[in-house]
């Protein structure tokens, strides 16, 4: 088939809604449900835009069943009569053009001097990528009203007289699944975007209503002193100092020869020994990546703070200086600040970058910071000894993971490396079998009983360490739980506060499509069993969570049937029971299993590795938190909890106590 030509005629331009509709991800940063989420916080922008000029104390956002949103506001209303200047209806400028608004002229004060939405994009945009679009809007004594659908105006515009003084917007709207691949958007980020709006947009009280089959659930945020009143609230109890509040006004410009532009300044803070929270925001738009605020705090606060520890001398000799994250894991400090120009990274408004945002910002704290430390010393005191701590947390943690790190590496040759350890031949990570085995009896008859080409044996001599009550020091000088991490090649994970970011667990390095753990089934066997979940559970959780770990169910009866070659065999005593009745009229032997080192390998390969007949549980924790207690109760510190598990439920084991 012959190739078409590349020609004049091959180029194309997308024309009205199709501008959006074919390409959303262009301006709402994605196609799926994060892109209609960022549609409907267009619209709320505007709503929020109209509040912070002073129009409207109160916005109430609704989500229906049917994934349809309304937003209603009580500012001035939406201008949708005739214009003049531009020789259309303001509603076509507003709803059917892309980059049309009355937000360019910020800068002069003429309108929205400080806001969300500058680029003229939204309320178009969300249009467009709607199935429909209602807009109803309460102004100069008259109500009008507007329908799209698809991108479409239906009927124009509709005017009548309103009664009473009600001025303001209400924008109802269904994303389009044509547009969106998703549109189900969850009440937890409805509750999220606008709790954390009624935090910048103090005196703004934001309502939610969700519809749900028993009707509309409703829950208000508000917050009178704006970021003050958060950061006490999250701070709570824990707060080293008093809930610290600043702010300023800057003009300056990003280079000499571009126009200059307003800055306004606030952040609140505090410092807390268990709490910890970095927000920005931006014209009321919550900055994910930060960009120019976060380069300015993280600047001025370790300089400022680095200042003062050494001025104090609270440095030991030779101690390298602190760090941004030292001061962080002790920090609850939310900015929220505003600019009459603004340079986002895109239009989902995740980071700015303005040059000059970033130098006023530098400068307002380090002044404001270097002033506060002088004036409350008590307070400086707790915070500069509180950082310390953190520092010196972080870099005992950095030293123990560098020596997990040596630990753990070395000659990729793990055969010659661990001892007893005996390895499978081929080297297709899917079909590889690691067998965790009790001791040196089941290793020889297991070693004699697998498939040697996918399957591996290493045996645990003895019990191991409990993991759950052991400090991480003593964990990692334990020779049989550095060899299984070692055969396992992903590394191991360490939650903790101060090594959240030094981990170097790596699930595709991983050696194993199944790791097994093969014991007897009696009380030592179920025992170390437990001490090897435990190890998995603590050092390596996510191969629990991903379904990598299996237990290797043993067979507790051999029965042998007359009149059969083979033996048969029970997993419990239902089963026993069933065998046995099956075969009435024949004599039937029932023996208790024996231990796995006393079987022969052909009766090993039967019962306990050969994926056909044997019978494998996969471990997966469904609730993290329930595991993590009961491993504790059982195994940890806990001793009350111990013994009032052992009160409340020992009754159901007395028939298998051995009391002779």
């Amino acid at each position: 088939m012959p190739r078409n030509n590349y020609n004049n005629e091959s180029i194309t331009s997308l024309k009205g809604a199709d501008r959006v509709r074919r390409r959303p991800a262009v301006i709402f940063g994605s196609d799926g449900l994060e892109g209609c989420k960022h549609s409907a916080f267009e619209i709320l922008s505007n709503s929020i835009d109209e509040a912070r000029e002073g129009y409207g104390n109160k916005i109430i956002l609704t989500a229906f069943a049917d994934h349809s949103i309304e937003v209603e506001d009580f500012g001035r209303g939406c201008p949708v009569g005739y214009n003049s200047k531009e020789g259309r209806f303001s509603w076509e400028l507003v709803y059917c053009e892309l980059y049309a608004g009355g937000k360019y002229n910020n800068i002069s004060g003429e309108n929205y001097e400080y806001s969300l939405g500058l680029n003229g994009l939204g309320a178009c945009a969300t249009q467009y990528s709607s199935e429909y679009m209602d807009v109803t809007v309460y102004r100069d004594g008259k109500k009008y009203t507007l329908r799209f659908e698809k991108g479409e105006n239906v009927g124009g515009l509709h005017e009548e007289e309103a009664s009473g003084r009600r001025t303001g917007t209400i924008t109802r709207w269904k994303p389009d699944l044509e547009v969106f691949t998703d549109i189900a958007i969850e009440r937890e980020y409805f509750e999220d975007i606008l709790k954390k709006q009624a935090i910048v947009n103090a005196g703004v009280t934001f309502i939610f209503r969700c519809e749900t089959e028993n009707g509309f659930e409703t829950k208000e945020f508000l917050y009178k002193n704006g970021i003050s009143d958060y950061i006490a609230e999250t701070a709570g109890d824990s707060a080293m100092t008093p809930v610290i509040f600043w702010e300023d006004e800057r003009r300056g410009r990003d280079r000499a020869d571009k126009p200059e532009y307003k800055v306004k300044l606030s952040c609140a803070f505090t410092f807390s020994n268990t709490a910890n929270l970095i927000e920005y925001y931006h014209n009321s738009s919550f900055l994910e990546h930060g960009g120019a605020p976060d380069k300015a705090l993280r600047s001025a606060f370790v300089a400022e703070l680095d200042a003062y520890l050494k001025q104090e001398g609270k440095y030991n000799k030779s101690e390298a200086k602190i760090t941004f994250q030292d001061i962080a894991d002790c920090l609850v400090y939310v900015s929220n600040c505003f600019s009459t120009q603004t340079s986002y990274e895109n239009q989902t408004k995740k980071g700015i970058t303005n040059k000059f945002i970033q130098e006023c910002t530098t400068d307002f704290l380090r002044r404001n910071l270097k002033i506060y430390l002088i004036e409350n010393k008590l307070d400086a005191q707790k915070i500069a000894n509180q950082v310390l701590i953190n520092k010196r947390a972080r870099e005992k943690s950095e030293r123990e993971r560098v020596n997990i790190k040596k630990t753990l590496s070395g000659s990729l040759d793990i055969t010659n490396r661990i001892q007893k350890f005996v390895d499978c031949e081929t080297k297709d990570v899917s079909k590889r079998e690691l067998y965790i085995v009790e001791g040196d009896s089941a290793l020889g008859s297991c070693k004699q009983g697998r498939d040697s080409f996918f399957q591996a044996i290493m045996p645990v001599r003895g019990k191991i360490l409990n993991c759950l009550k052991a400090e991480y020091d003593k964990i990692f000088k334990n020779d049989i739980i550095v060899d299984l991490l070692k055969i396992l090649g992903c590394g191991v994970e360490i939650k903790n506060k101060n090594t959240k970011d030094l981990q170097n667990f790596n699930i595709d390095n991983l050696r194993w499509n199944k790791v097994i753990i093969c014991t007897d089934a009696d009380v030592d066997g179920f025992q170390i069993r437990t001490l090897i979940l435990t190890m998995l559970y603590r050092l390596t959780p996510s191969l629990i969570e991903q379904g990598f770990v299996y237990i290797a169910e043993s067979p507790l009866f051999e029965i042998t049937v007359q009149g059969l070659d083979a033996p048969l065999f029970a997993w419990s005593d239902k089963d026993k029971d069933d065998i046995v009745n099956a075969h009435q009229g024949k004599k039937c032997t029932v023996m208790r299993s024996k231990g796995l080192g006393e079987n022969e390998p052909d009766m090993m390969w039967l019962t306990t590795m050969s994926p056909e007949t044997r019978r494998l549980i996969k471990v997966t924790p469904d609730d993290a938190q329930a595991t993590a207690q009961m491993f504790d109760i059982l195994l940890g510190d806990n001793l009350q909890g111990r013994k009032d598990f052992i009160a409340d439920n020992g009754y159901k084991y007395l028939d298998d106590v051995d009391l002779s």
